[in-house]
């Protein structure tokens, strides 16, 4: 490609000049002068810093260019003084922000006595406690407990899609091991001998790390995550890495798209998919996901099941793909929430190889003895129809429910945060060109995403980290007075302002009056609490739901083969986009 003339470079100039206007003037022009912004203007600006895309890329850049502009423009109708710094990263505090002294817990787990059934497979849906219990009797062994699993989640792939790769070498000599341990008397505590999953943006020394996308499907990274190690060191057995939308985006990844069990005709949602596709399946005990902008919240929601989005800190992300290293959080996917609880205290806490890692404060044994003050945002319920009946059942049992504002801040534009951040994660694959191995090419796709960010001013970055210290401040201050907040999981904005603030939040299955969703799942509800009070959301929410037991439905699966092939053979995708990032 010849080098540009000054001439070439005019367009590009101009829409530079156009970025640096003040807000008043470029207000005044925005509308006019963004038409400007085409195709040879983007060709020559990317030039201009040394970067070339074909003209079909630069086509299709030209559209989010330009949508993103009037997102700087409403970053700028924000006035920002001086004093005010970009978010630090990794923590939800800022300066007038601090944790609590004391956070209430979860009370010790009591284990029940449990009968096995004939069919060991009937156990698939059972809690992590009962799990243990049946364990521990001696009912069952560790290694009948992964075999089962890793046959059952073996022929729910065929239909879900939602495993990369089972690990049953790894795993039936972690539950060997496991079950020796118990027999020598030496017990790790509740997830000693648990199968389990992790979402394949995690790595596993030994096996690949695919991040669900084609340019990774043979990478292979030796060493281990740190929940990963954790959760070995708790006694669960790892029997599968499983599947992400490609690069923690939607539910498509190189081999498929993976589906909700409720119905095979939908997605599980993303990026998560397969964590949630097989826990709420019956085909894991448990498994992880990780959340940046509703990954962990949104399959949540499609498959019905428990889980927490945990304060952003509080879980080491050692291991794990980056794709916002101020926005990235790893969590449990459970069917209840106790068995979140129980997972998160195993996964939680500083590790030394994550520098924005920390611990929570020490908890008290139980919840204080109290009625609870729960906030319920405006307009917390408009996007759920029904859902709102669980404020009858928070207040029948005594809470007290709270009308609160939540600050009003543009937090859509300041996901400028999070497209600047994941394209520098990517920056390599998209200057490599092998971002065109992605399968998804769209718009609202990656590549084109990363191609965009390359034109985003790092003012305007800079600026959306200040206006997002000033929403940490303000949201603190909307939620004093209340011990968390409860709402539907998409209503009055709040998966985006907790994403970018760090908040925990709990999403637990709701079956209303009216019923479950046509599809015969729960609907969702969602709790949010303090940030790194994790530990008091965790319980408050485990309380209400075990007083409602009803709300926890299984999915039927009358299409589950008896036998089926090698789970995570690629496959041919299917068109299909699901949520979350």
């Amino acid at each position: 490609m010849r080098q540009p003339t000054f001439l070439d470079l005019l367009p590009a100039l101009a829409a530079a000049l156009l970025l640096s206007l003040t807000p008043v003037a470029r207000g005044a022009v925005f509308q006019e002068e963004a038409a400007e912004v085409d195709a040879p203007a983007v060709s020559a600006a990317g030039s201009l810093i040394g970067l070339e895309w074909t003209e079909d890329e630069v086509e299709l850049m030209v559209g989010t260019i330009r949508e993103r502009l009037g997102e700087y423009e409403r970053l700028r109708g924000r006035s920002l003084p001086n004093r005010v710094f970009p978010a630090p990263m990794g923590t939800p505090f800022v300066p007038g922000v601090e944790p609590a002294e004391v956070q209430g817990g979860g009370a010790p787990v009591a284990l029940r006595a449990v009968t096995r059934p004939d069919n060991l497979e009937e156990v698939c849906f059972w809690t992590l406690p009962d799990l243990a219990a049946l364990l521990r009797q001696g009912d069952v062994s560790s290694v009948e407990l992964t075999t089962m699993y890793l046959d059952r989640l073996r022929r729910l792939d065929e239909h879900l899609h939602c495993v990369i790769s089972l690990l049953p070498e790894r795993a039936l000599a972690q539950a060997a091991a496991r079950d020796a341990e118990l027999a020598e008397g030496i017990d790790r505590g509740l997830l000693h001998g648990l199968p389990w999953g992790v979402k394949d943006l995690m790595a596993v020394e030994g096996t690949r790390t695919t991040w669900g996308a084609e340019p990774y499907k043979d990478q292979v990274l030796e060493e281990t995550g740190t929940v990963v190690r954790r959760l070995d060191e708790a006694g669960a057995v790892l029997i599968a890495k499983l599947t992400l939308g490609a690069l923690a985006m939607g539910d498509v990844w190189y081999g498929e798209r993976t589906r909700s069990p409720w119905n095979l005709e939908r997605g599980s949602s993303g990026s998560s998919a397969g964590s949630a596709s097989a826990t709420a399946a019956g085909g894991v005990a448990f498994s992880i996901g990780t959340e940046t902008l509703g990954s962990i919240v949104s399959p949540s929601v499609a498959c019905a099941t428990s889980s927490l989005r945990p304060t952003v800190g509080r879980v080491p992300r050692t291991g794990a793909m980056a794709l916002s290293w101020t926005m990235d959080k790893v969590g449990p996917i459970t069917r209840t929430v106790q068995d979140a609880d129980l997972v998160f205290r195993a996964i939680q806490g500083r590790d030394s190889a994550d520098p924005y890692s920390r611990d929570g404060r020490v908890p008290v044994r139980q919840m204080p003895e109290r009625p609870l003050r729960i906030g319920v945002p405006e307009g917390a319920f408009d996007r759920a129809a029904g859902v709102e009946e669980v404020l009858k059942e928070l207040e029948a049992a005594g809470h007290e429910l709270v009308p609160v504002a939540l600050p009003d801040y543009p937090v859509r534009a300041m996901l400028v945060i999070l497209h600047a951040e994941s394209a520098a994660a990517f920056d390599e694959l998209t200057r490599s060109g092998r971002d065109d191995l992605l399968r998804r090419q769209g718009a609202s796709a990656w590549p084109n995403s990363f191609r965009a960010a390359q034109m985003i001013p790092a003012v305007a970055y800079v600026q959306a980290q200040r206006l997002r210290s000033l929403l940490m401040a303000d949201m603190a201050a909307a939620m004093e007075g209340v011990d968390l907040l409860v709402h539907a999981p998409y209503a009055s904005g709040v998966l985006t302002i907790t994403n970018l603030t760090g908040h925990p939040t709990v999403s637990a299955p709701f079956v209303p009056a009216a019923g479950p969703r046509r599809d015969g799942a729960p609907r969702t509800v969602c709790f949010t609490g303090h940030p790194d009070q994790d530990e008091a959301l965790l319980a408050a929410v485990t309380a209400w739901q075990r007083a409602h037991p009803e709300h926890v439905l299984h999915p039927p699966t009358p299409w589950l083969v008896e036998s089926a092939p090698e789970a995570g053979k690629d496959r041919e995708s299917k068109d299909g986009e699901g949520e979350g990032r």
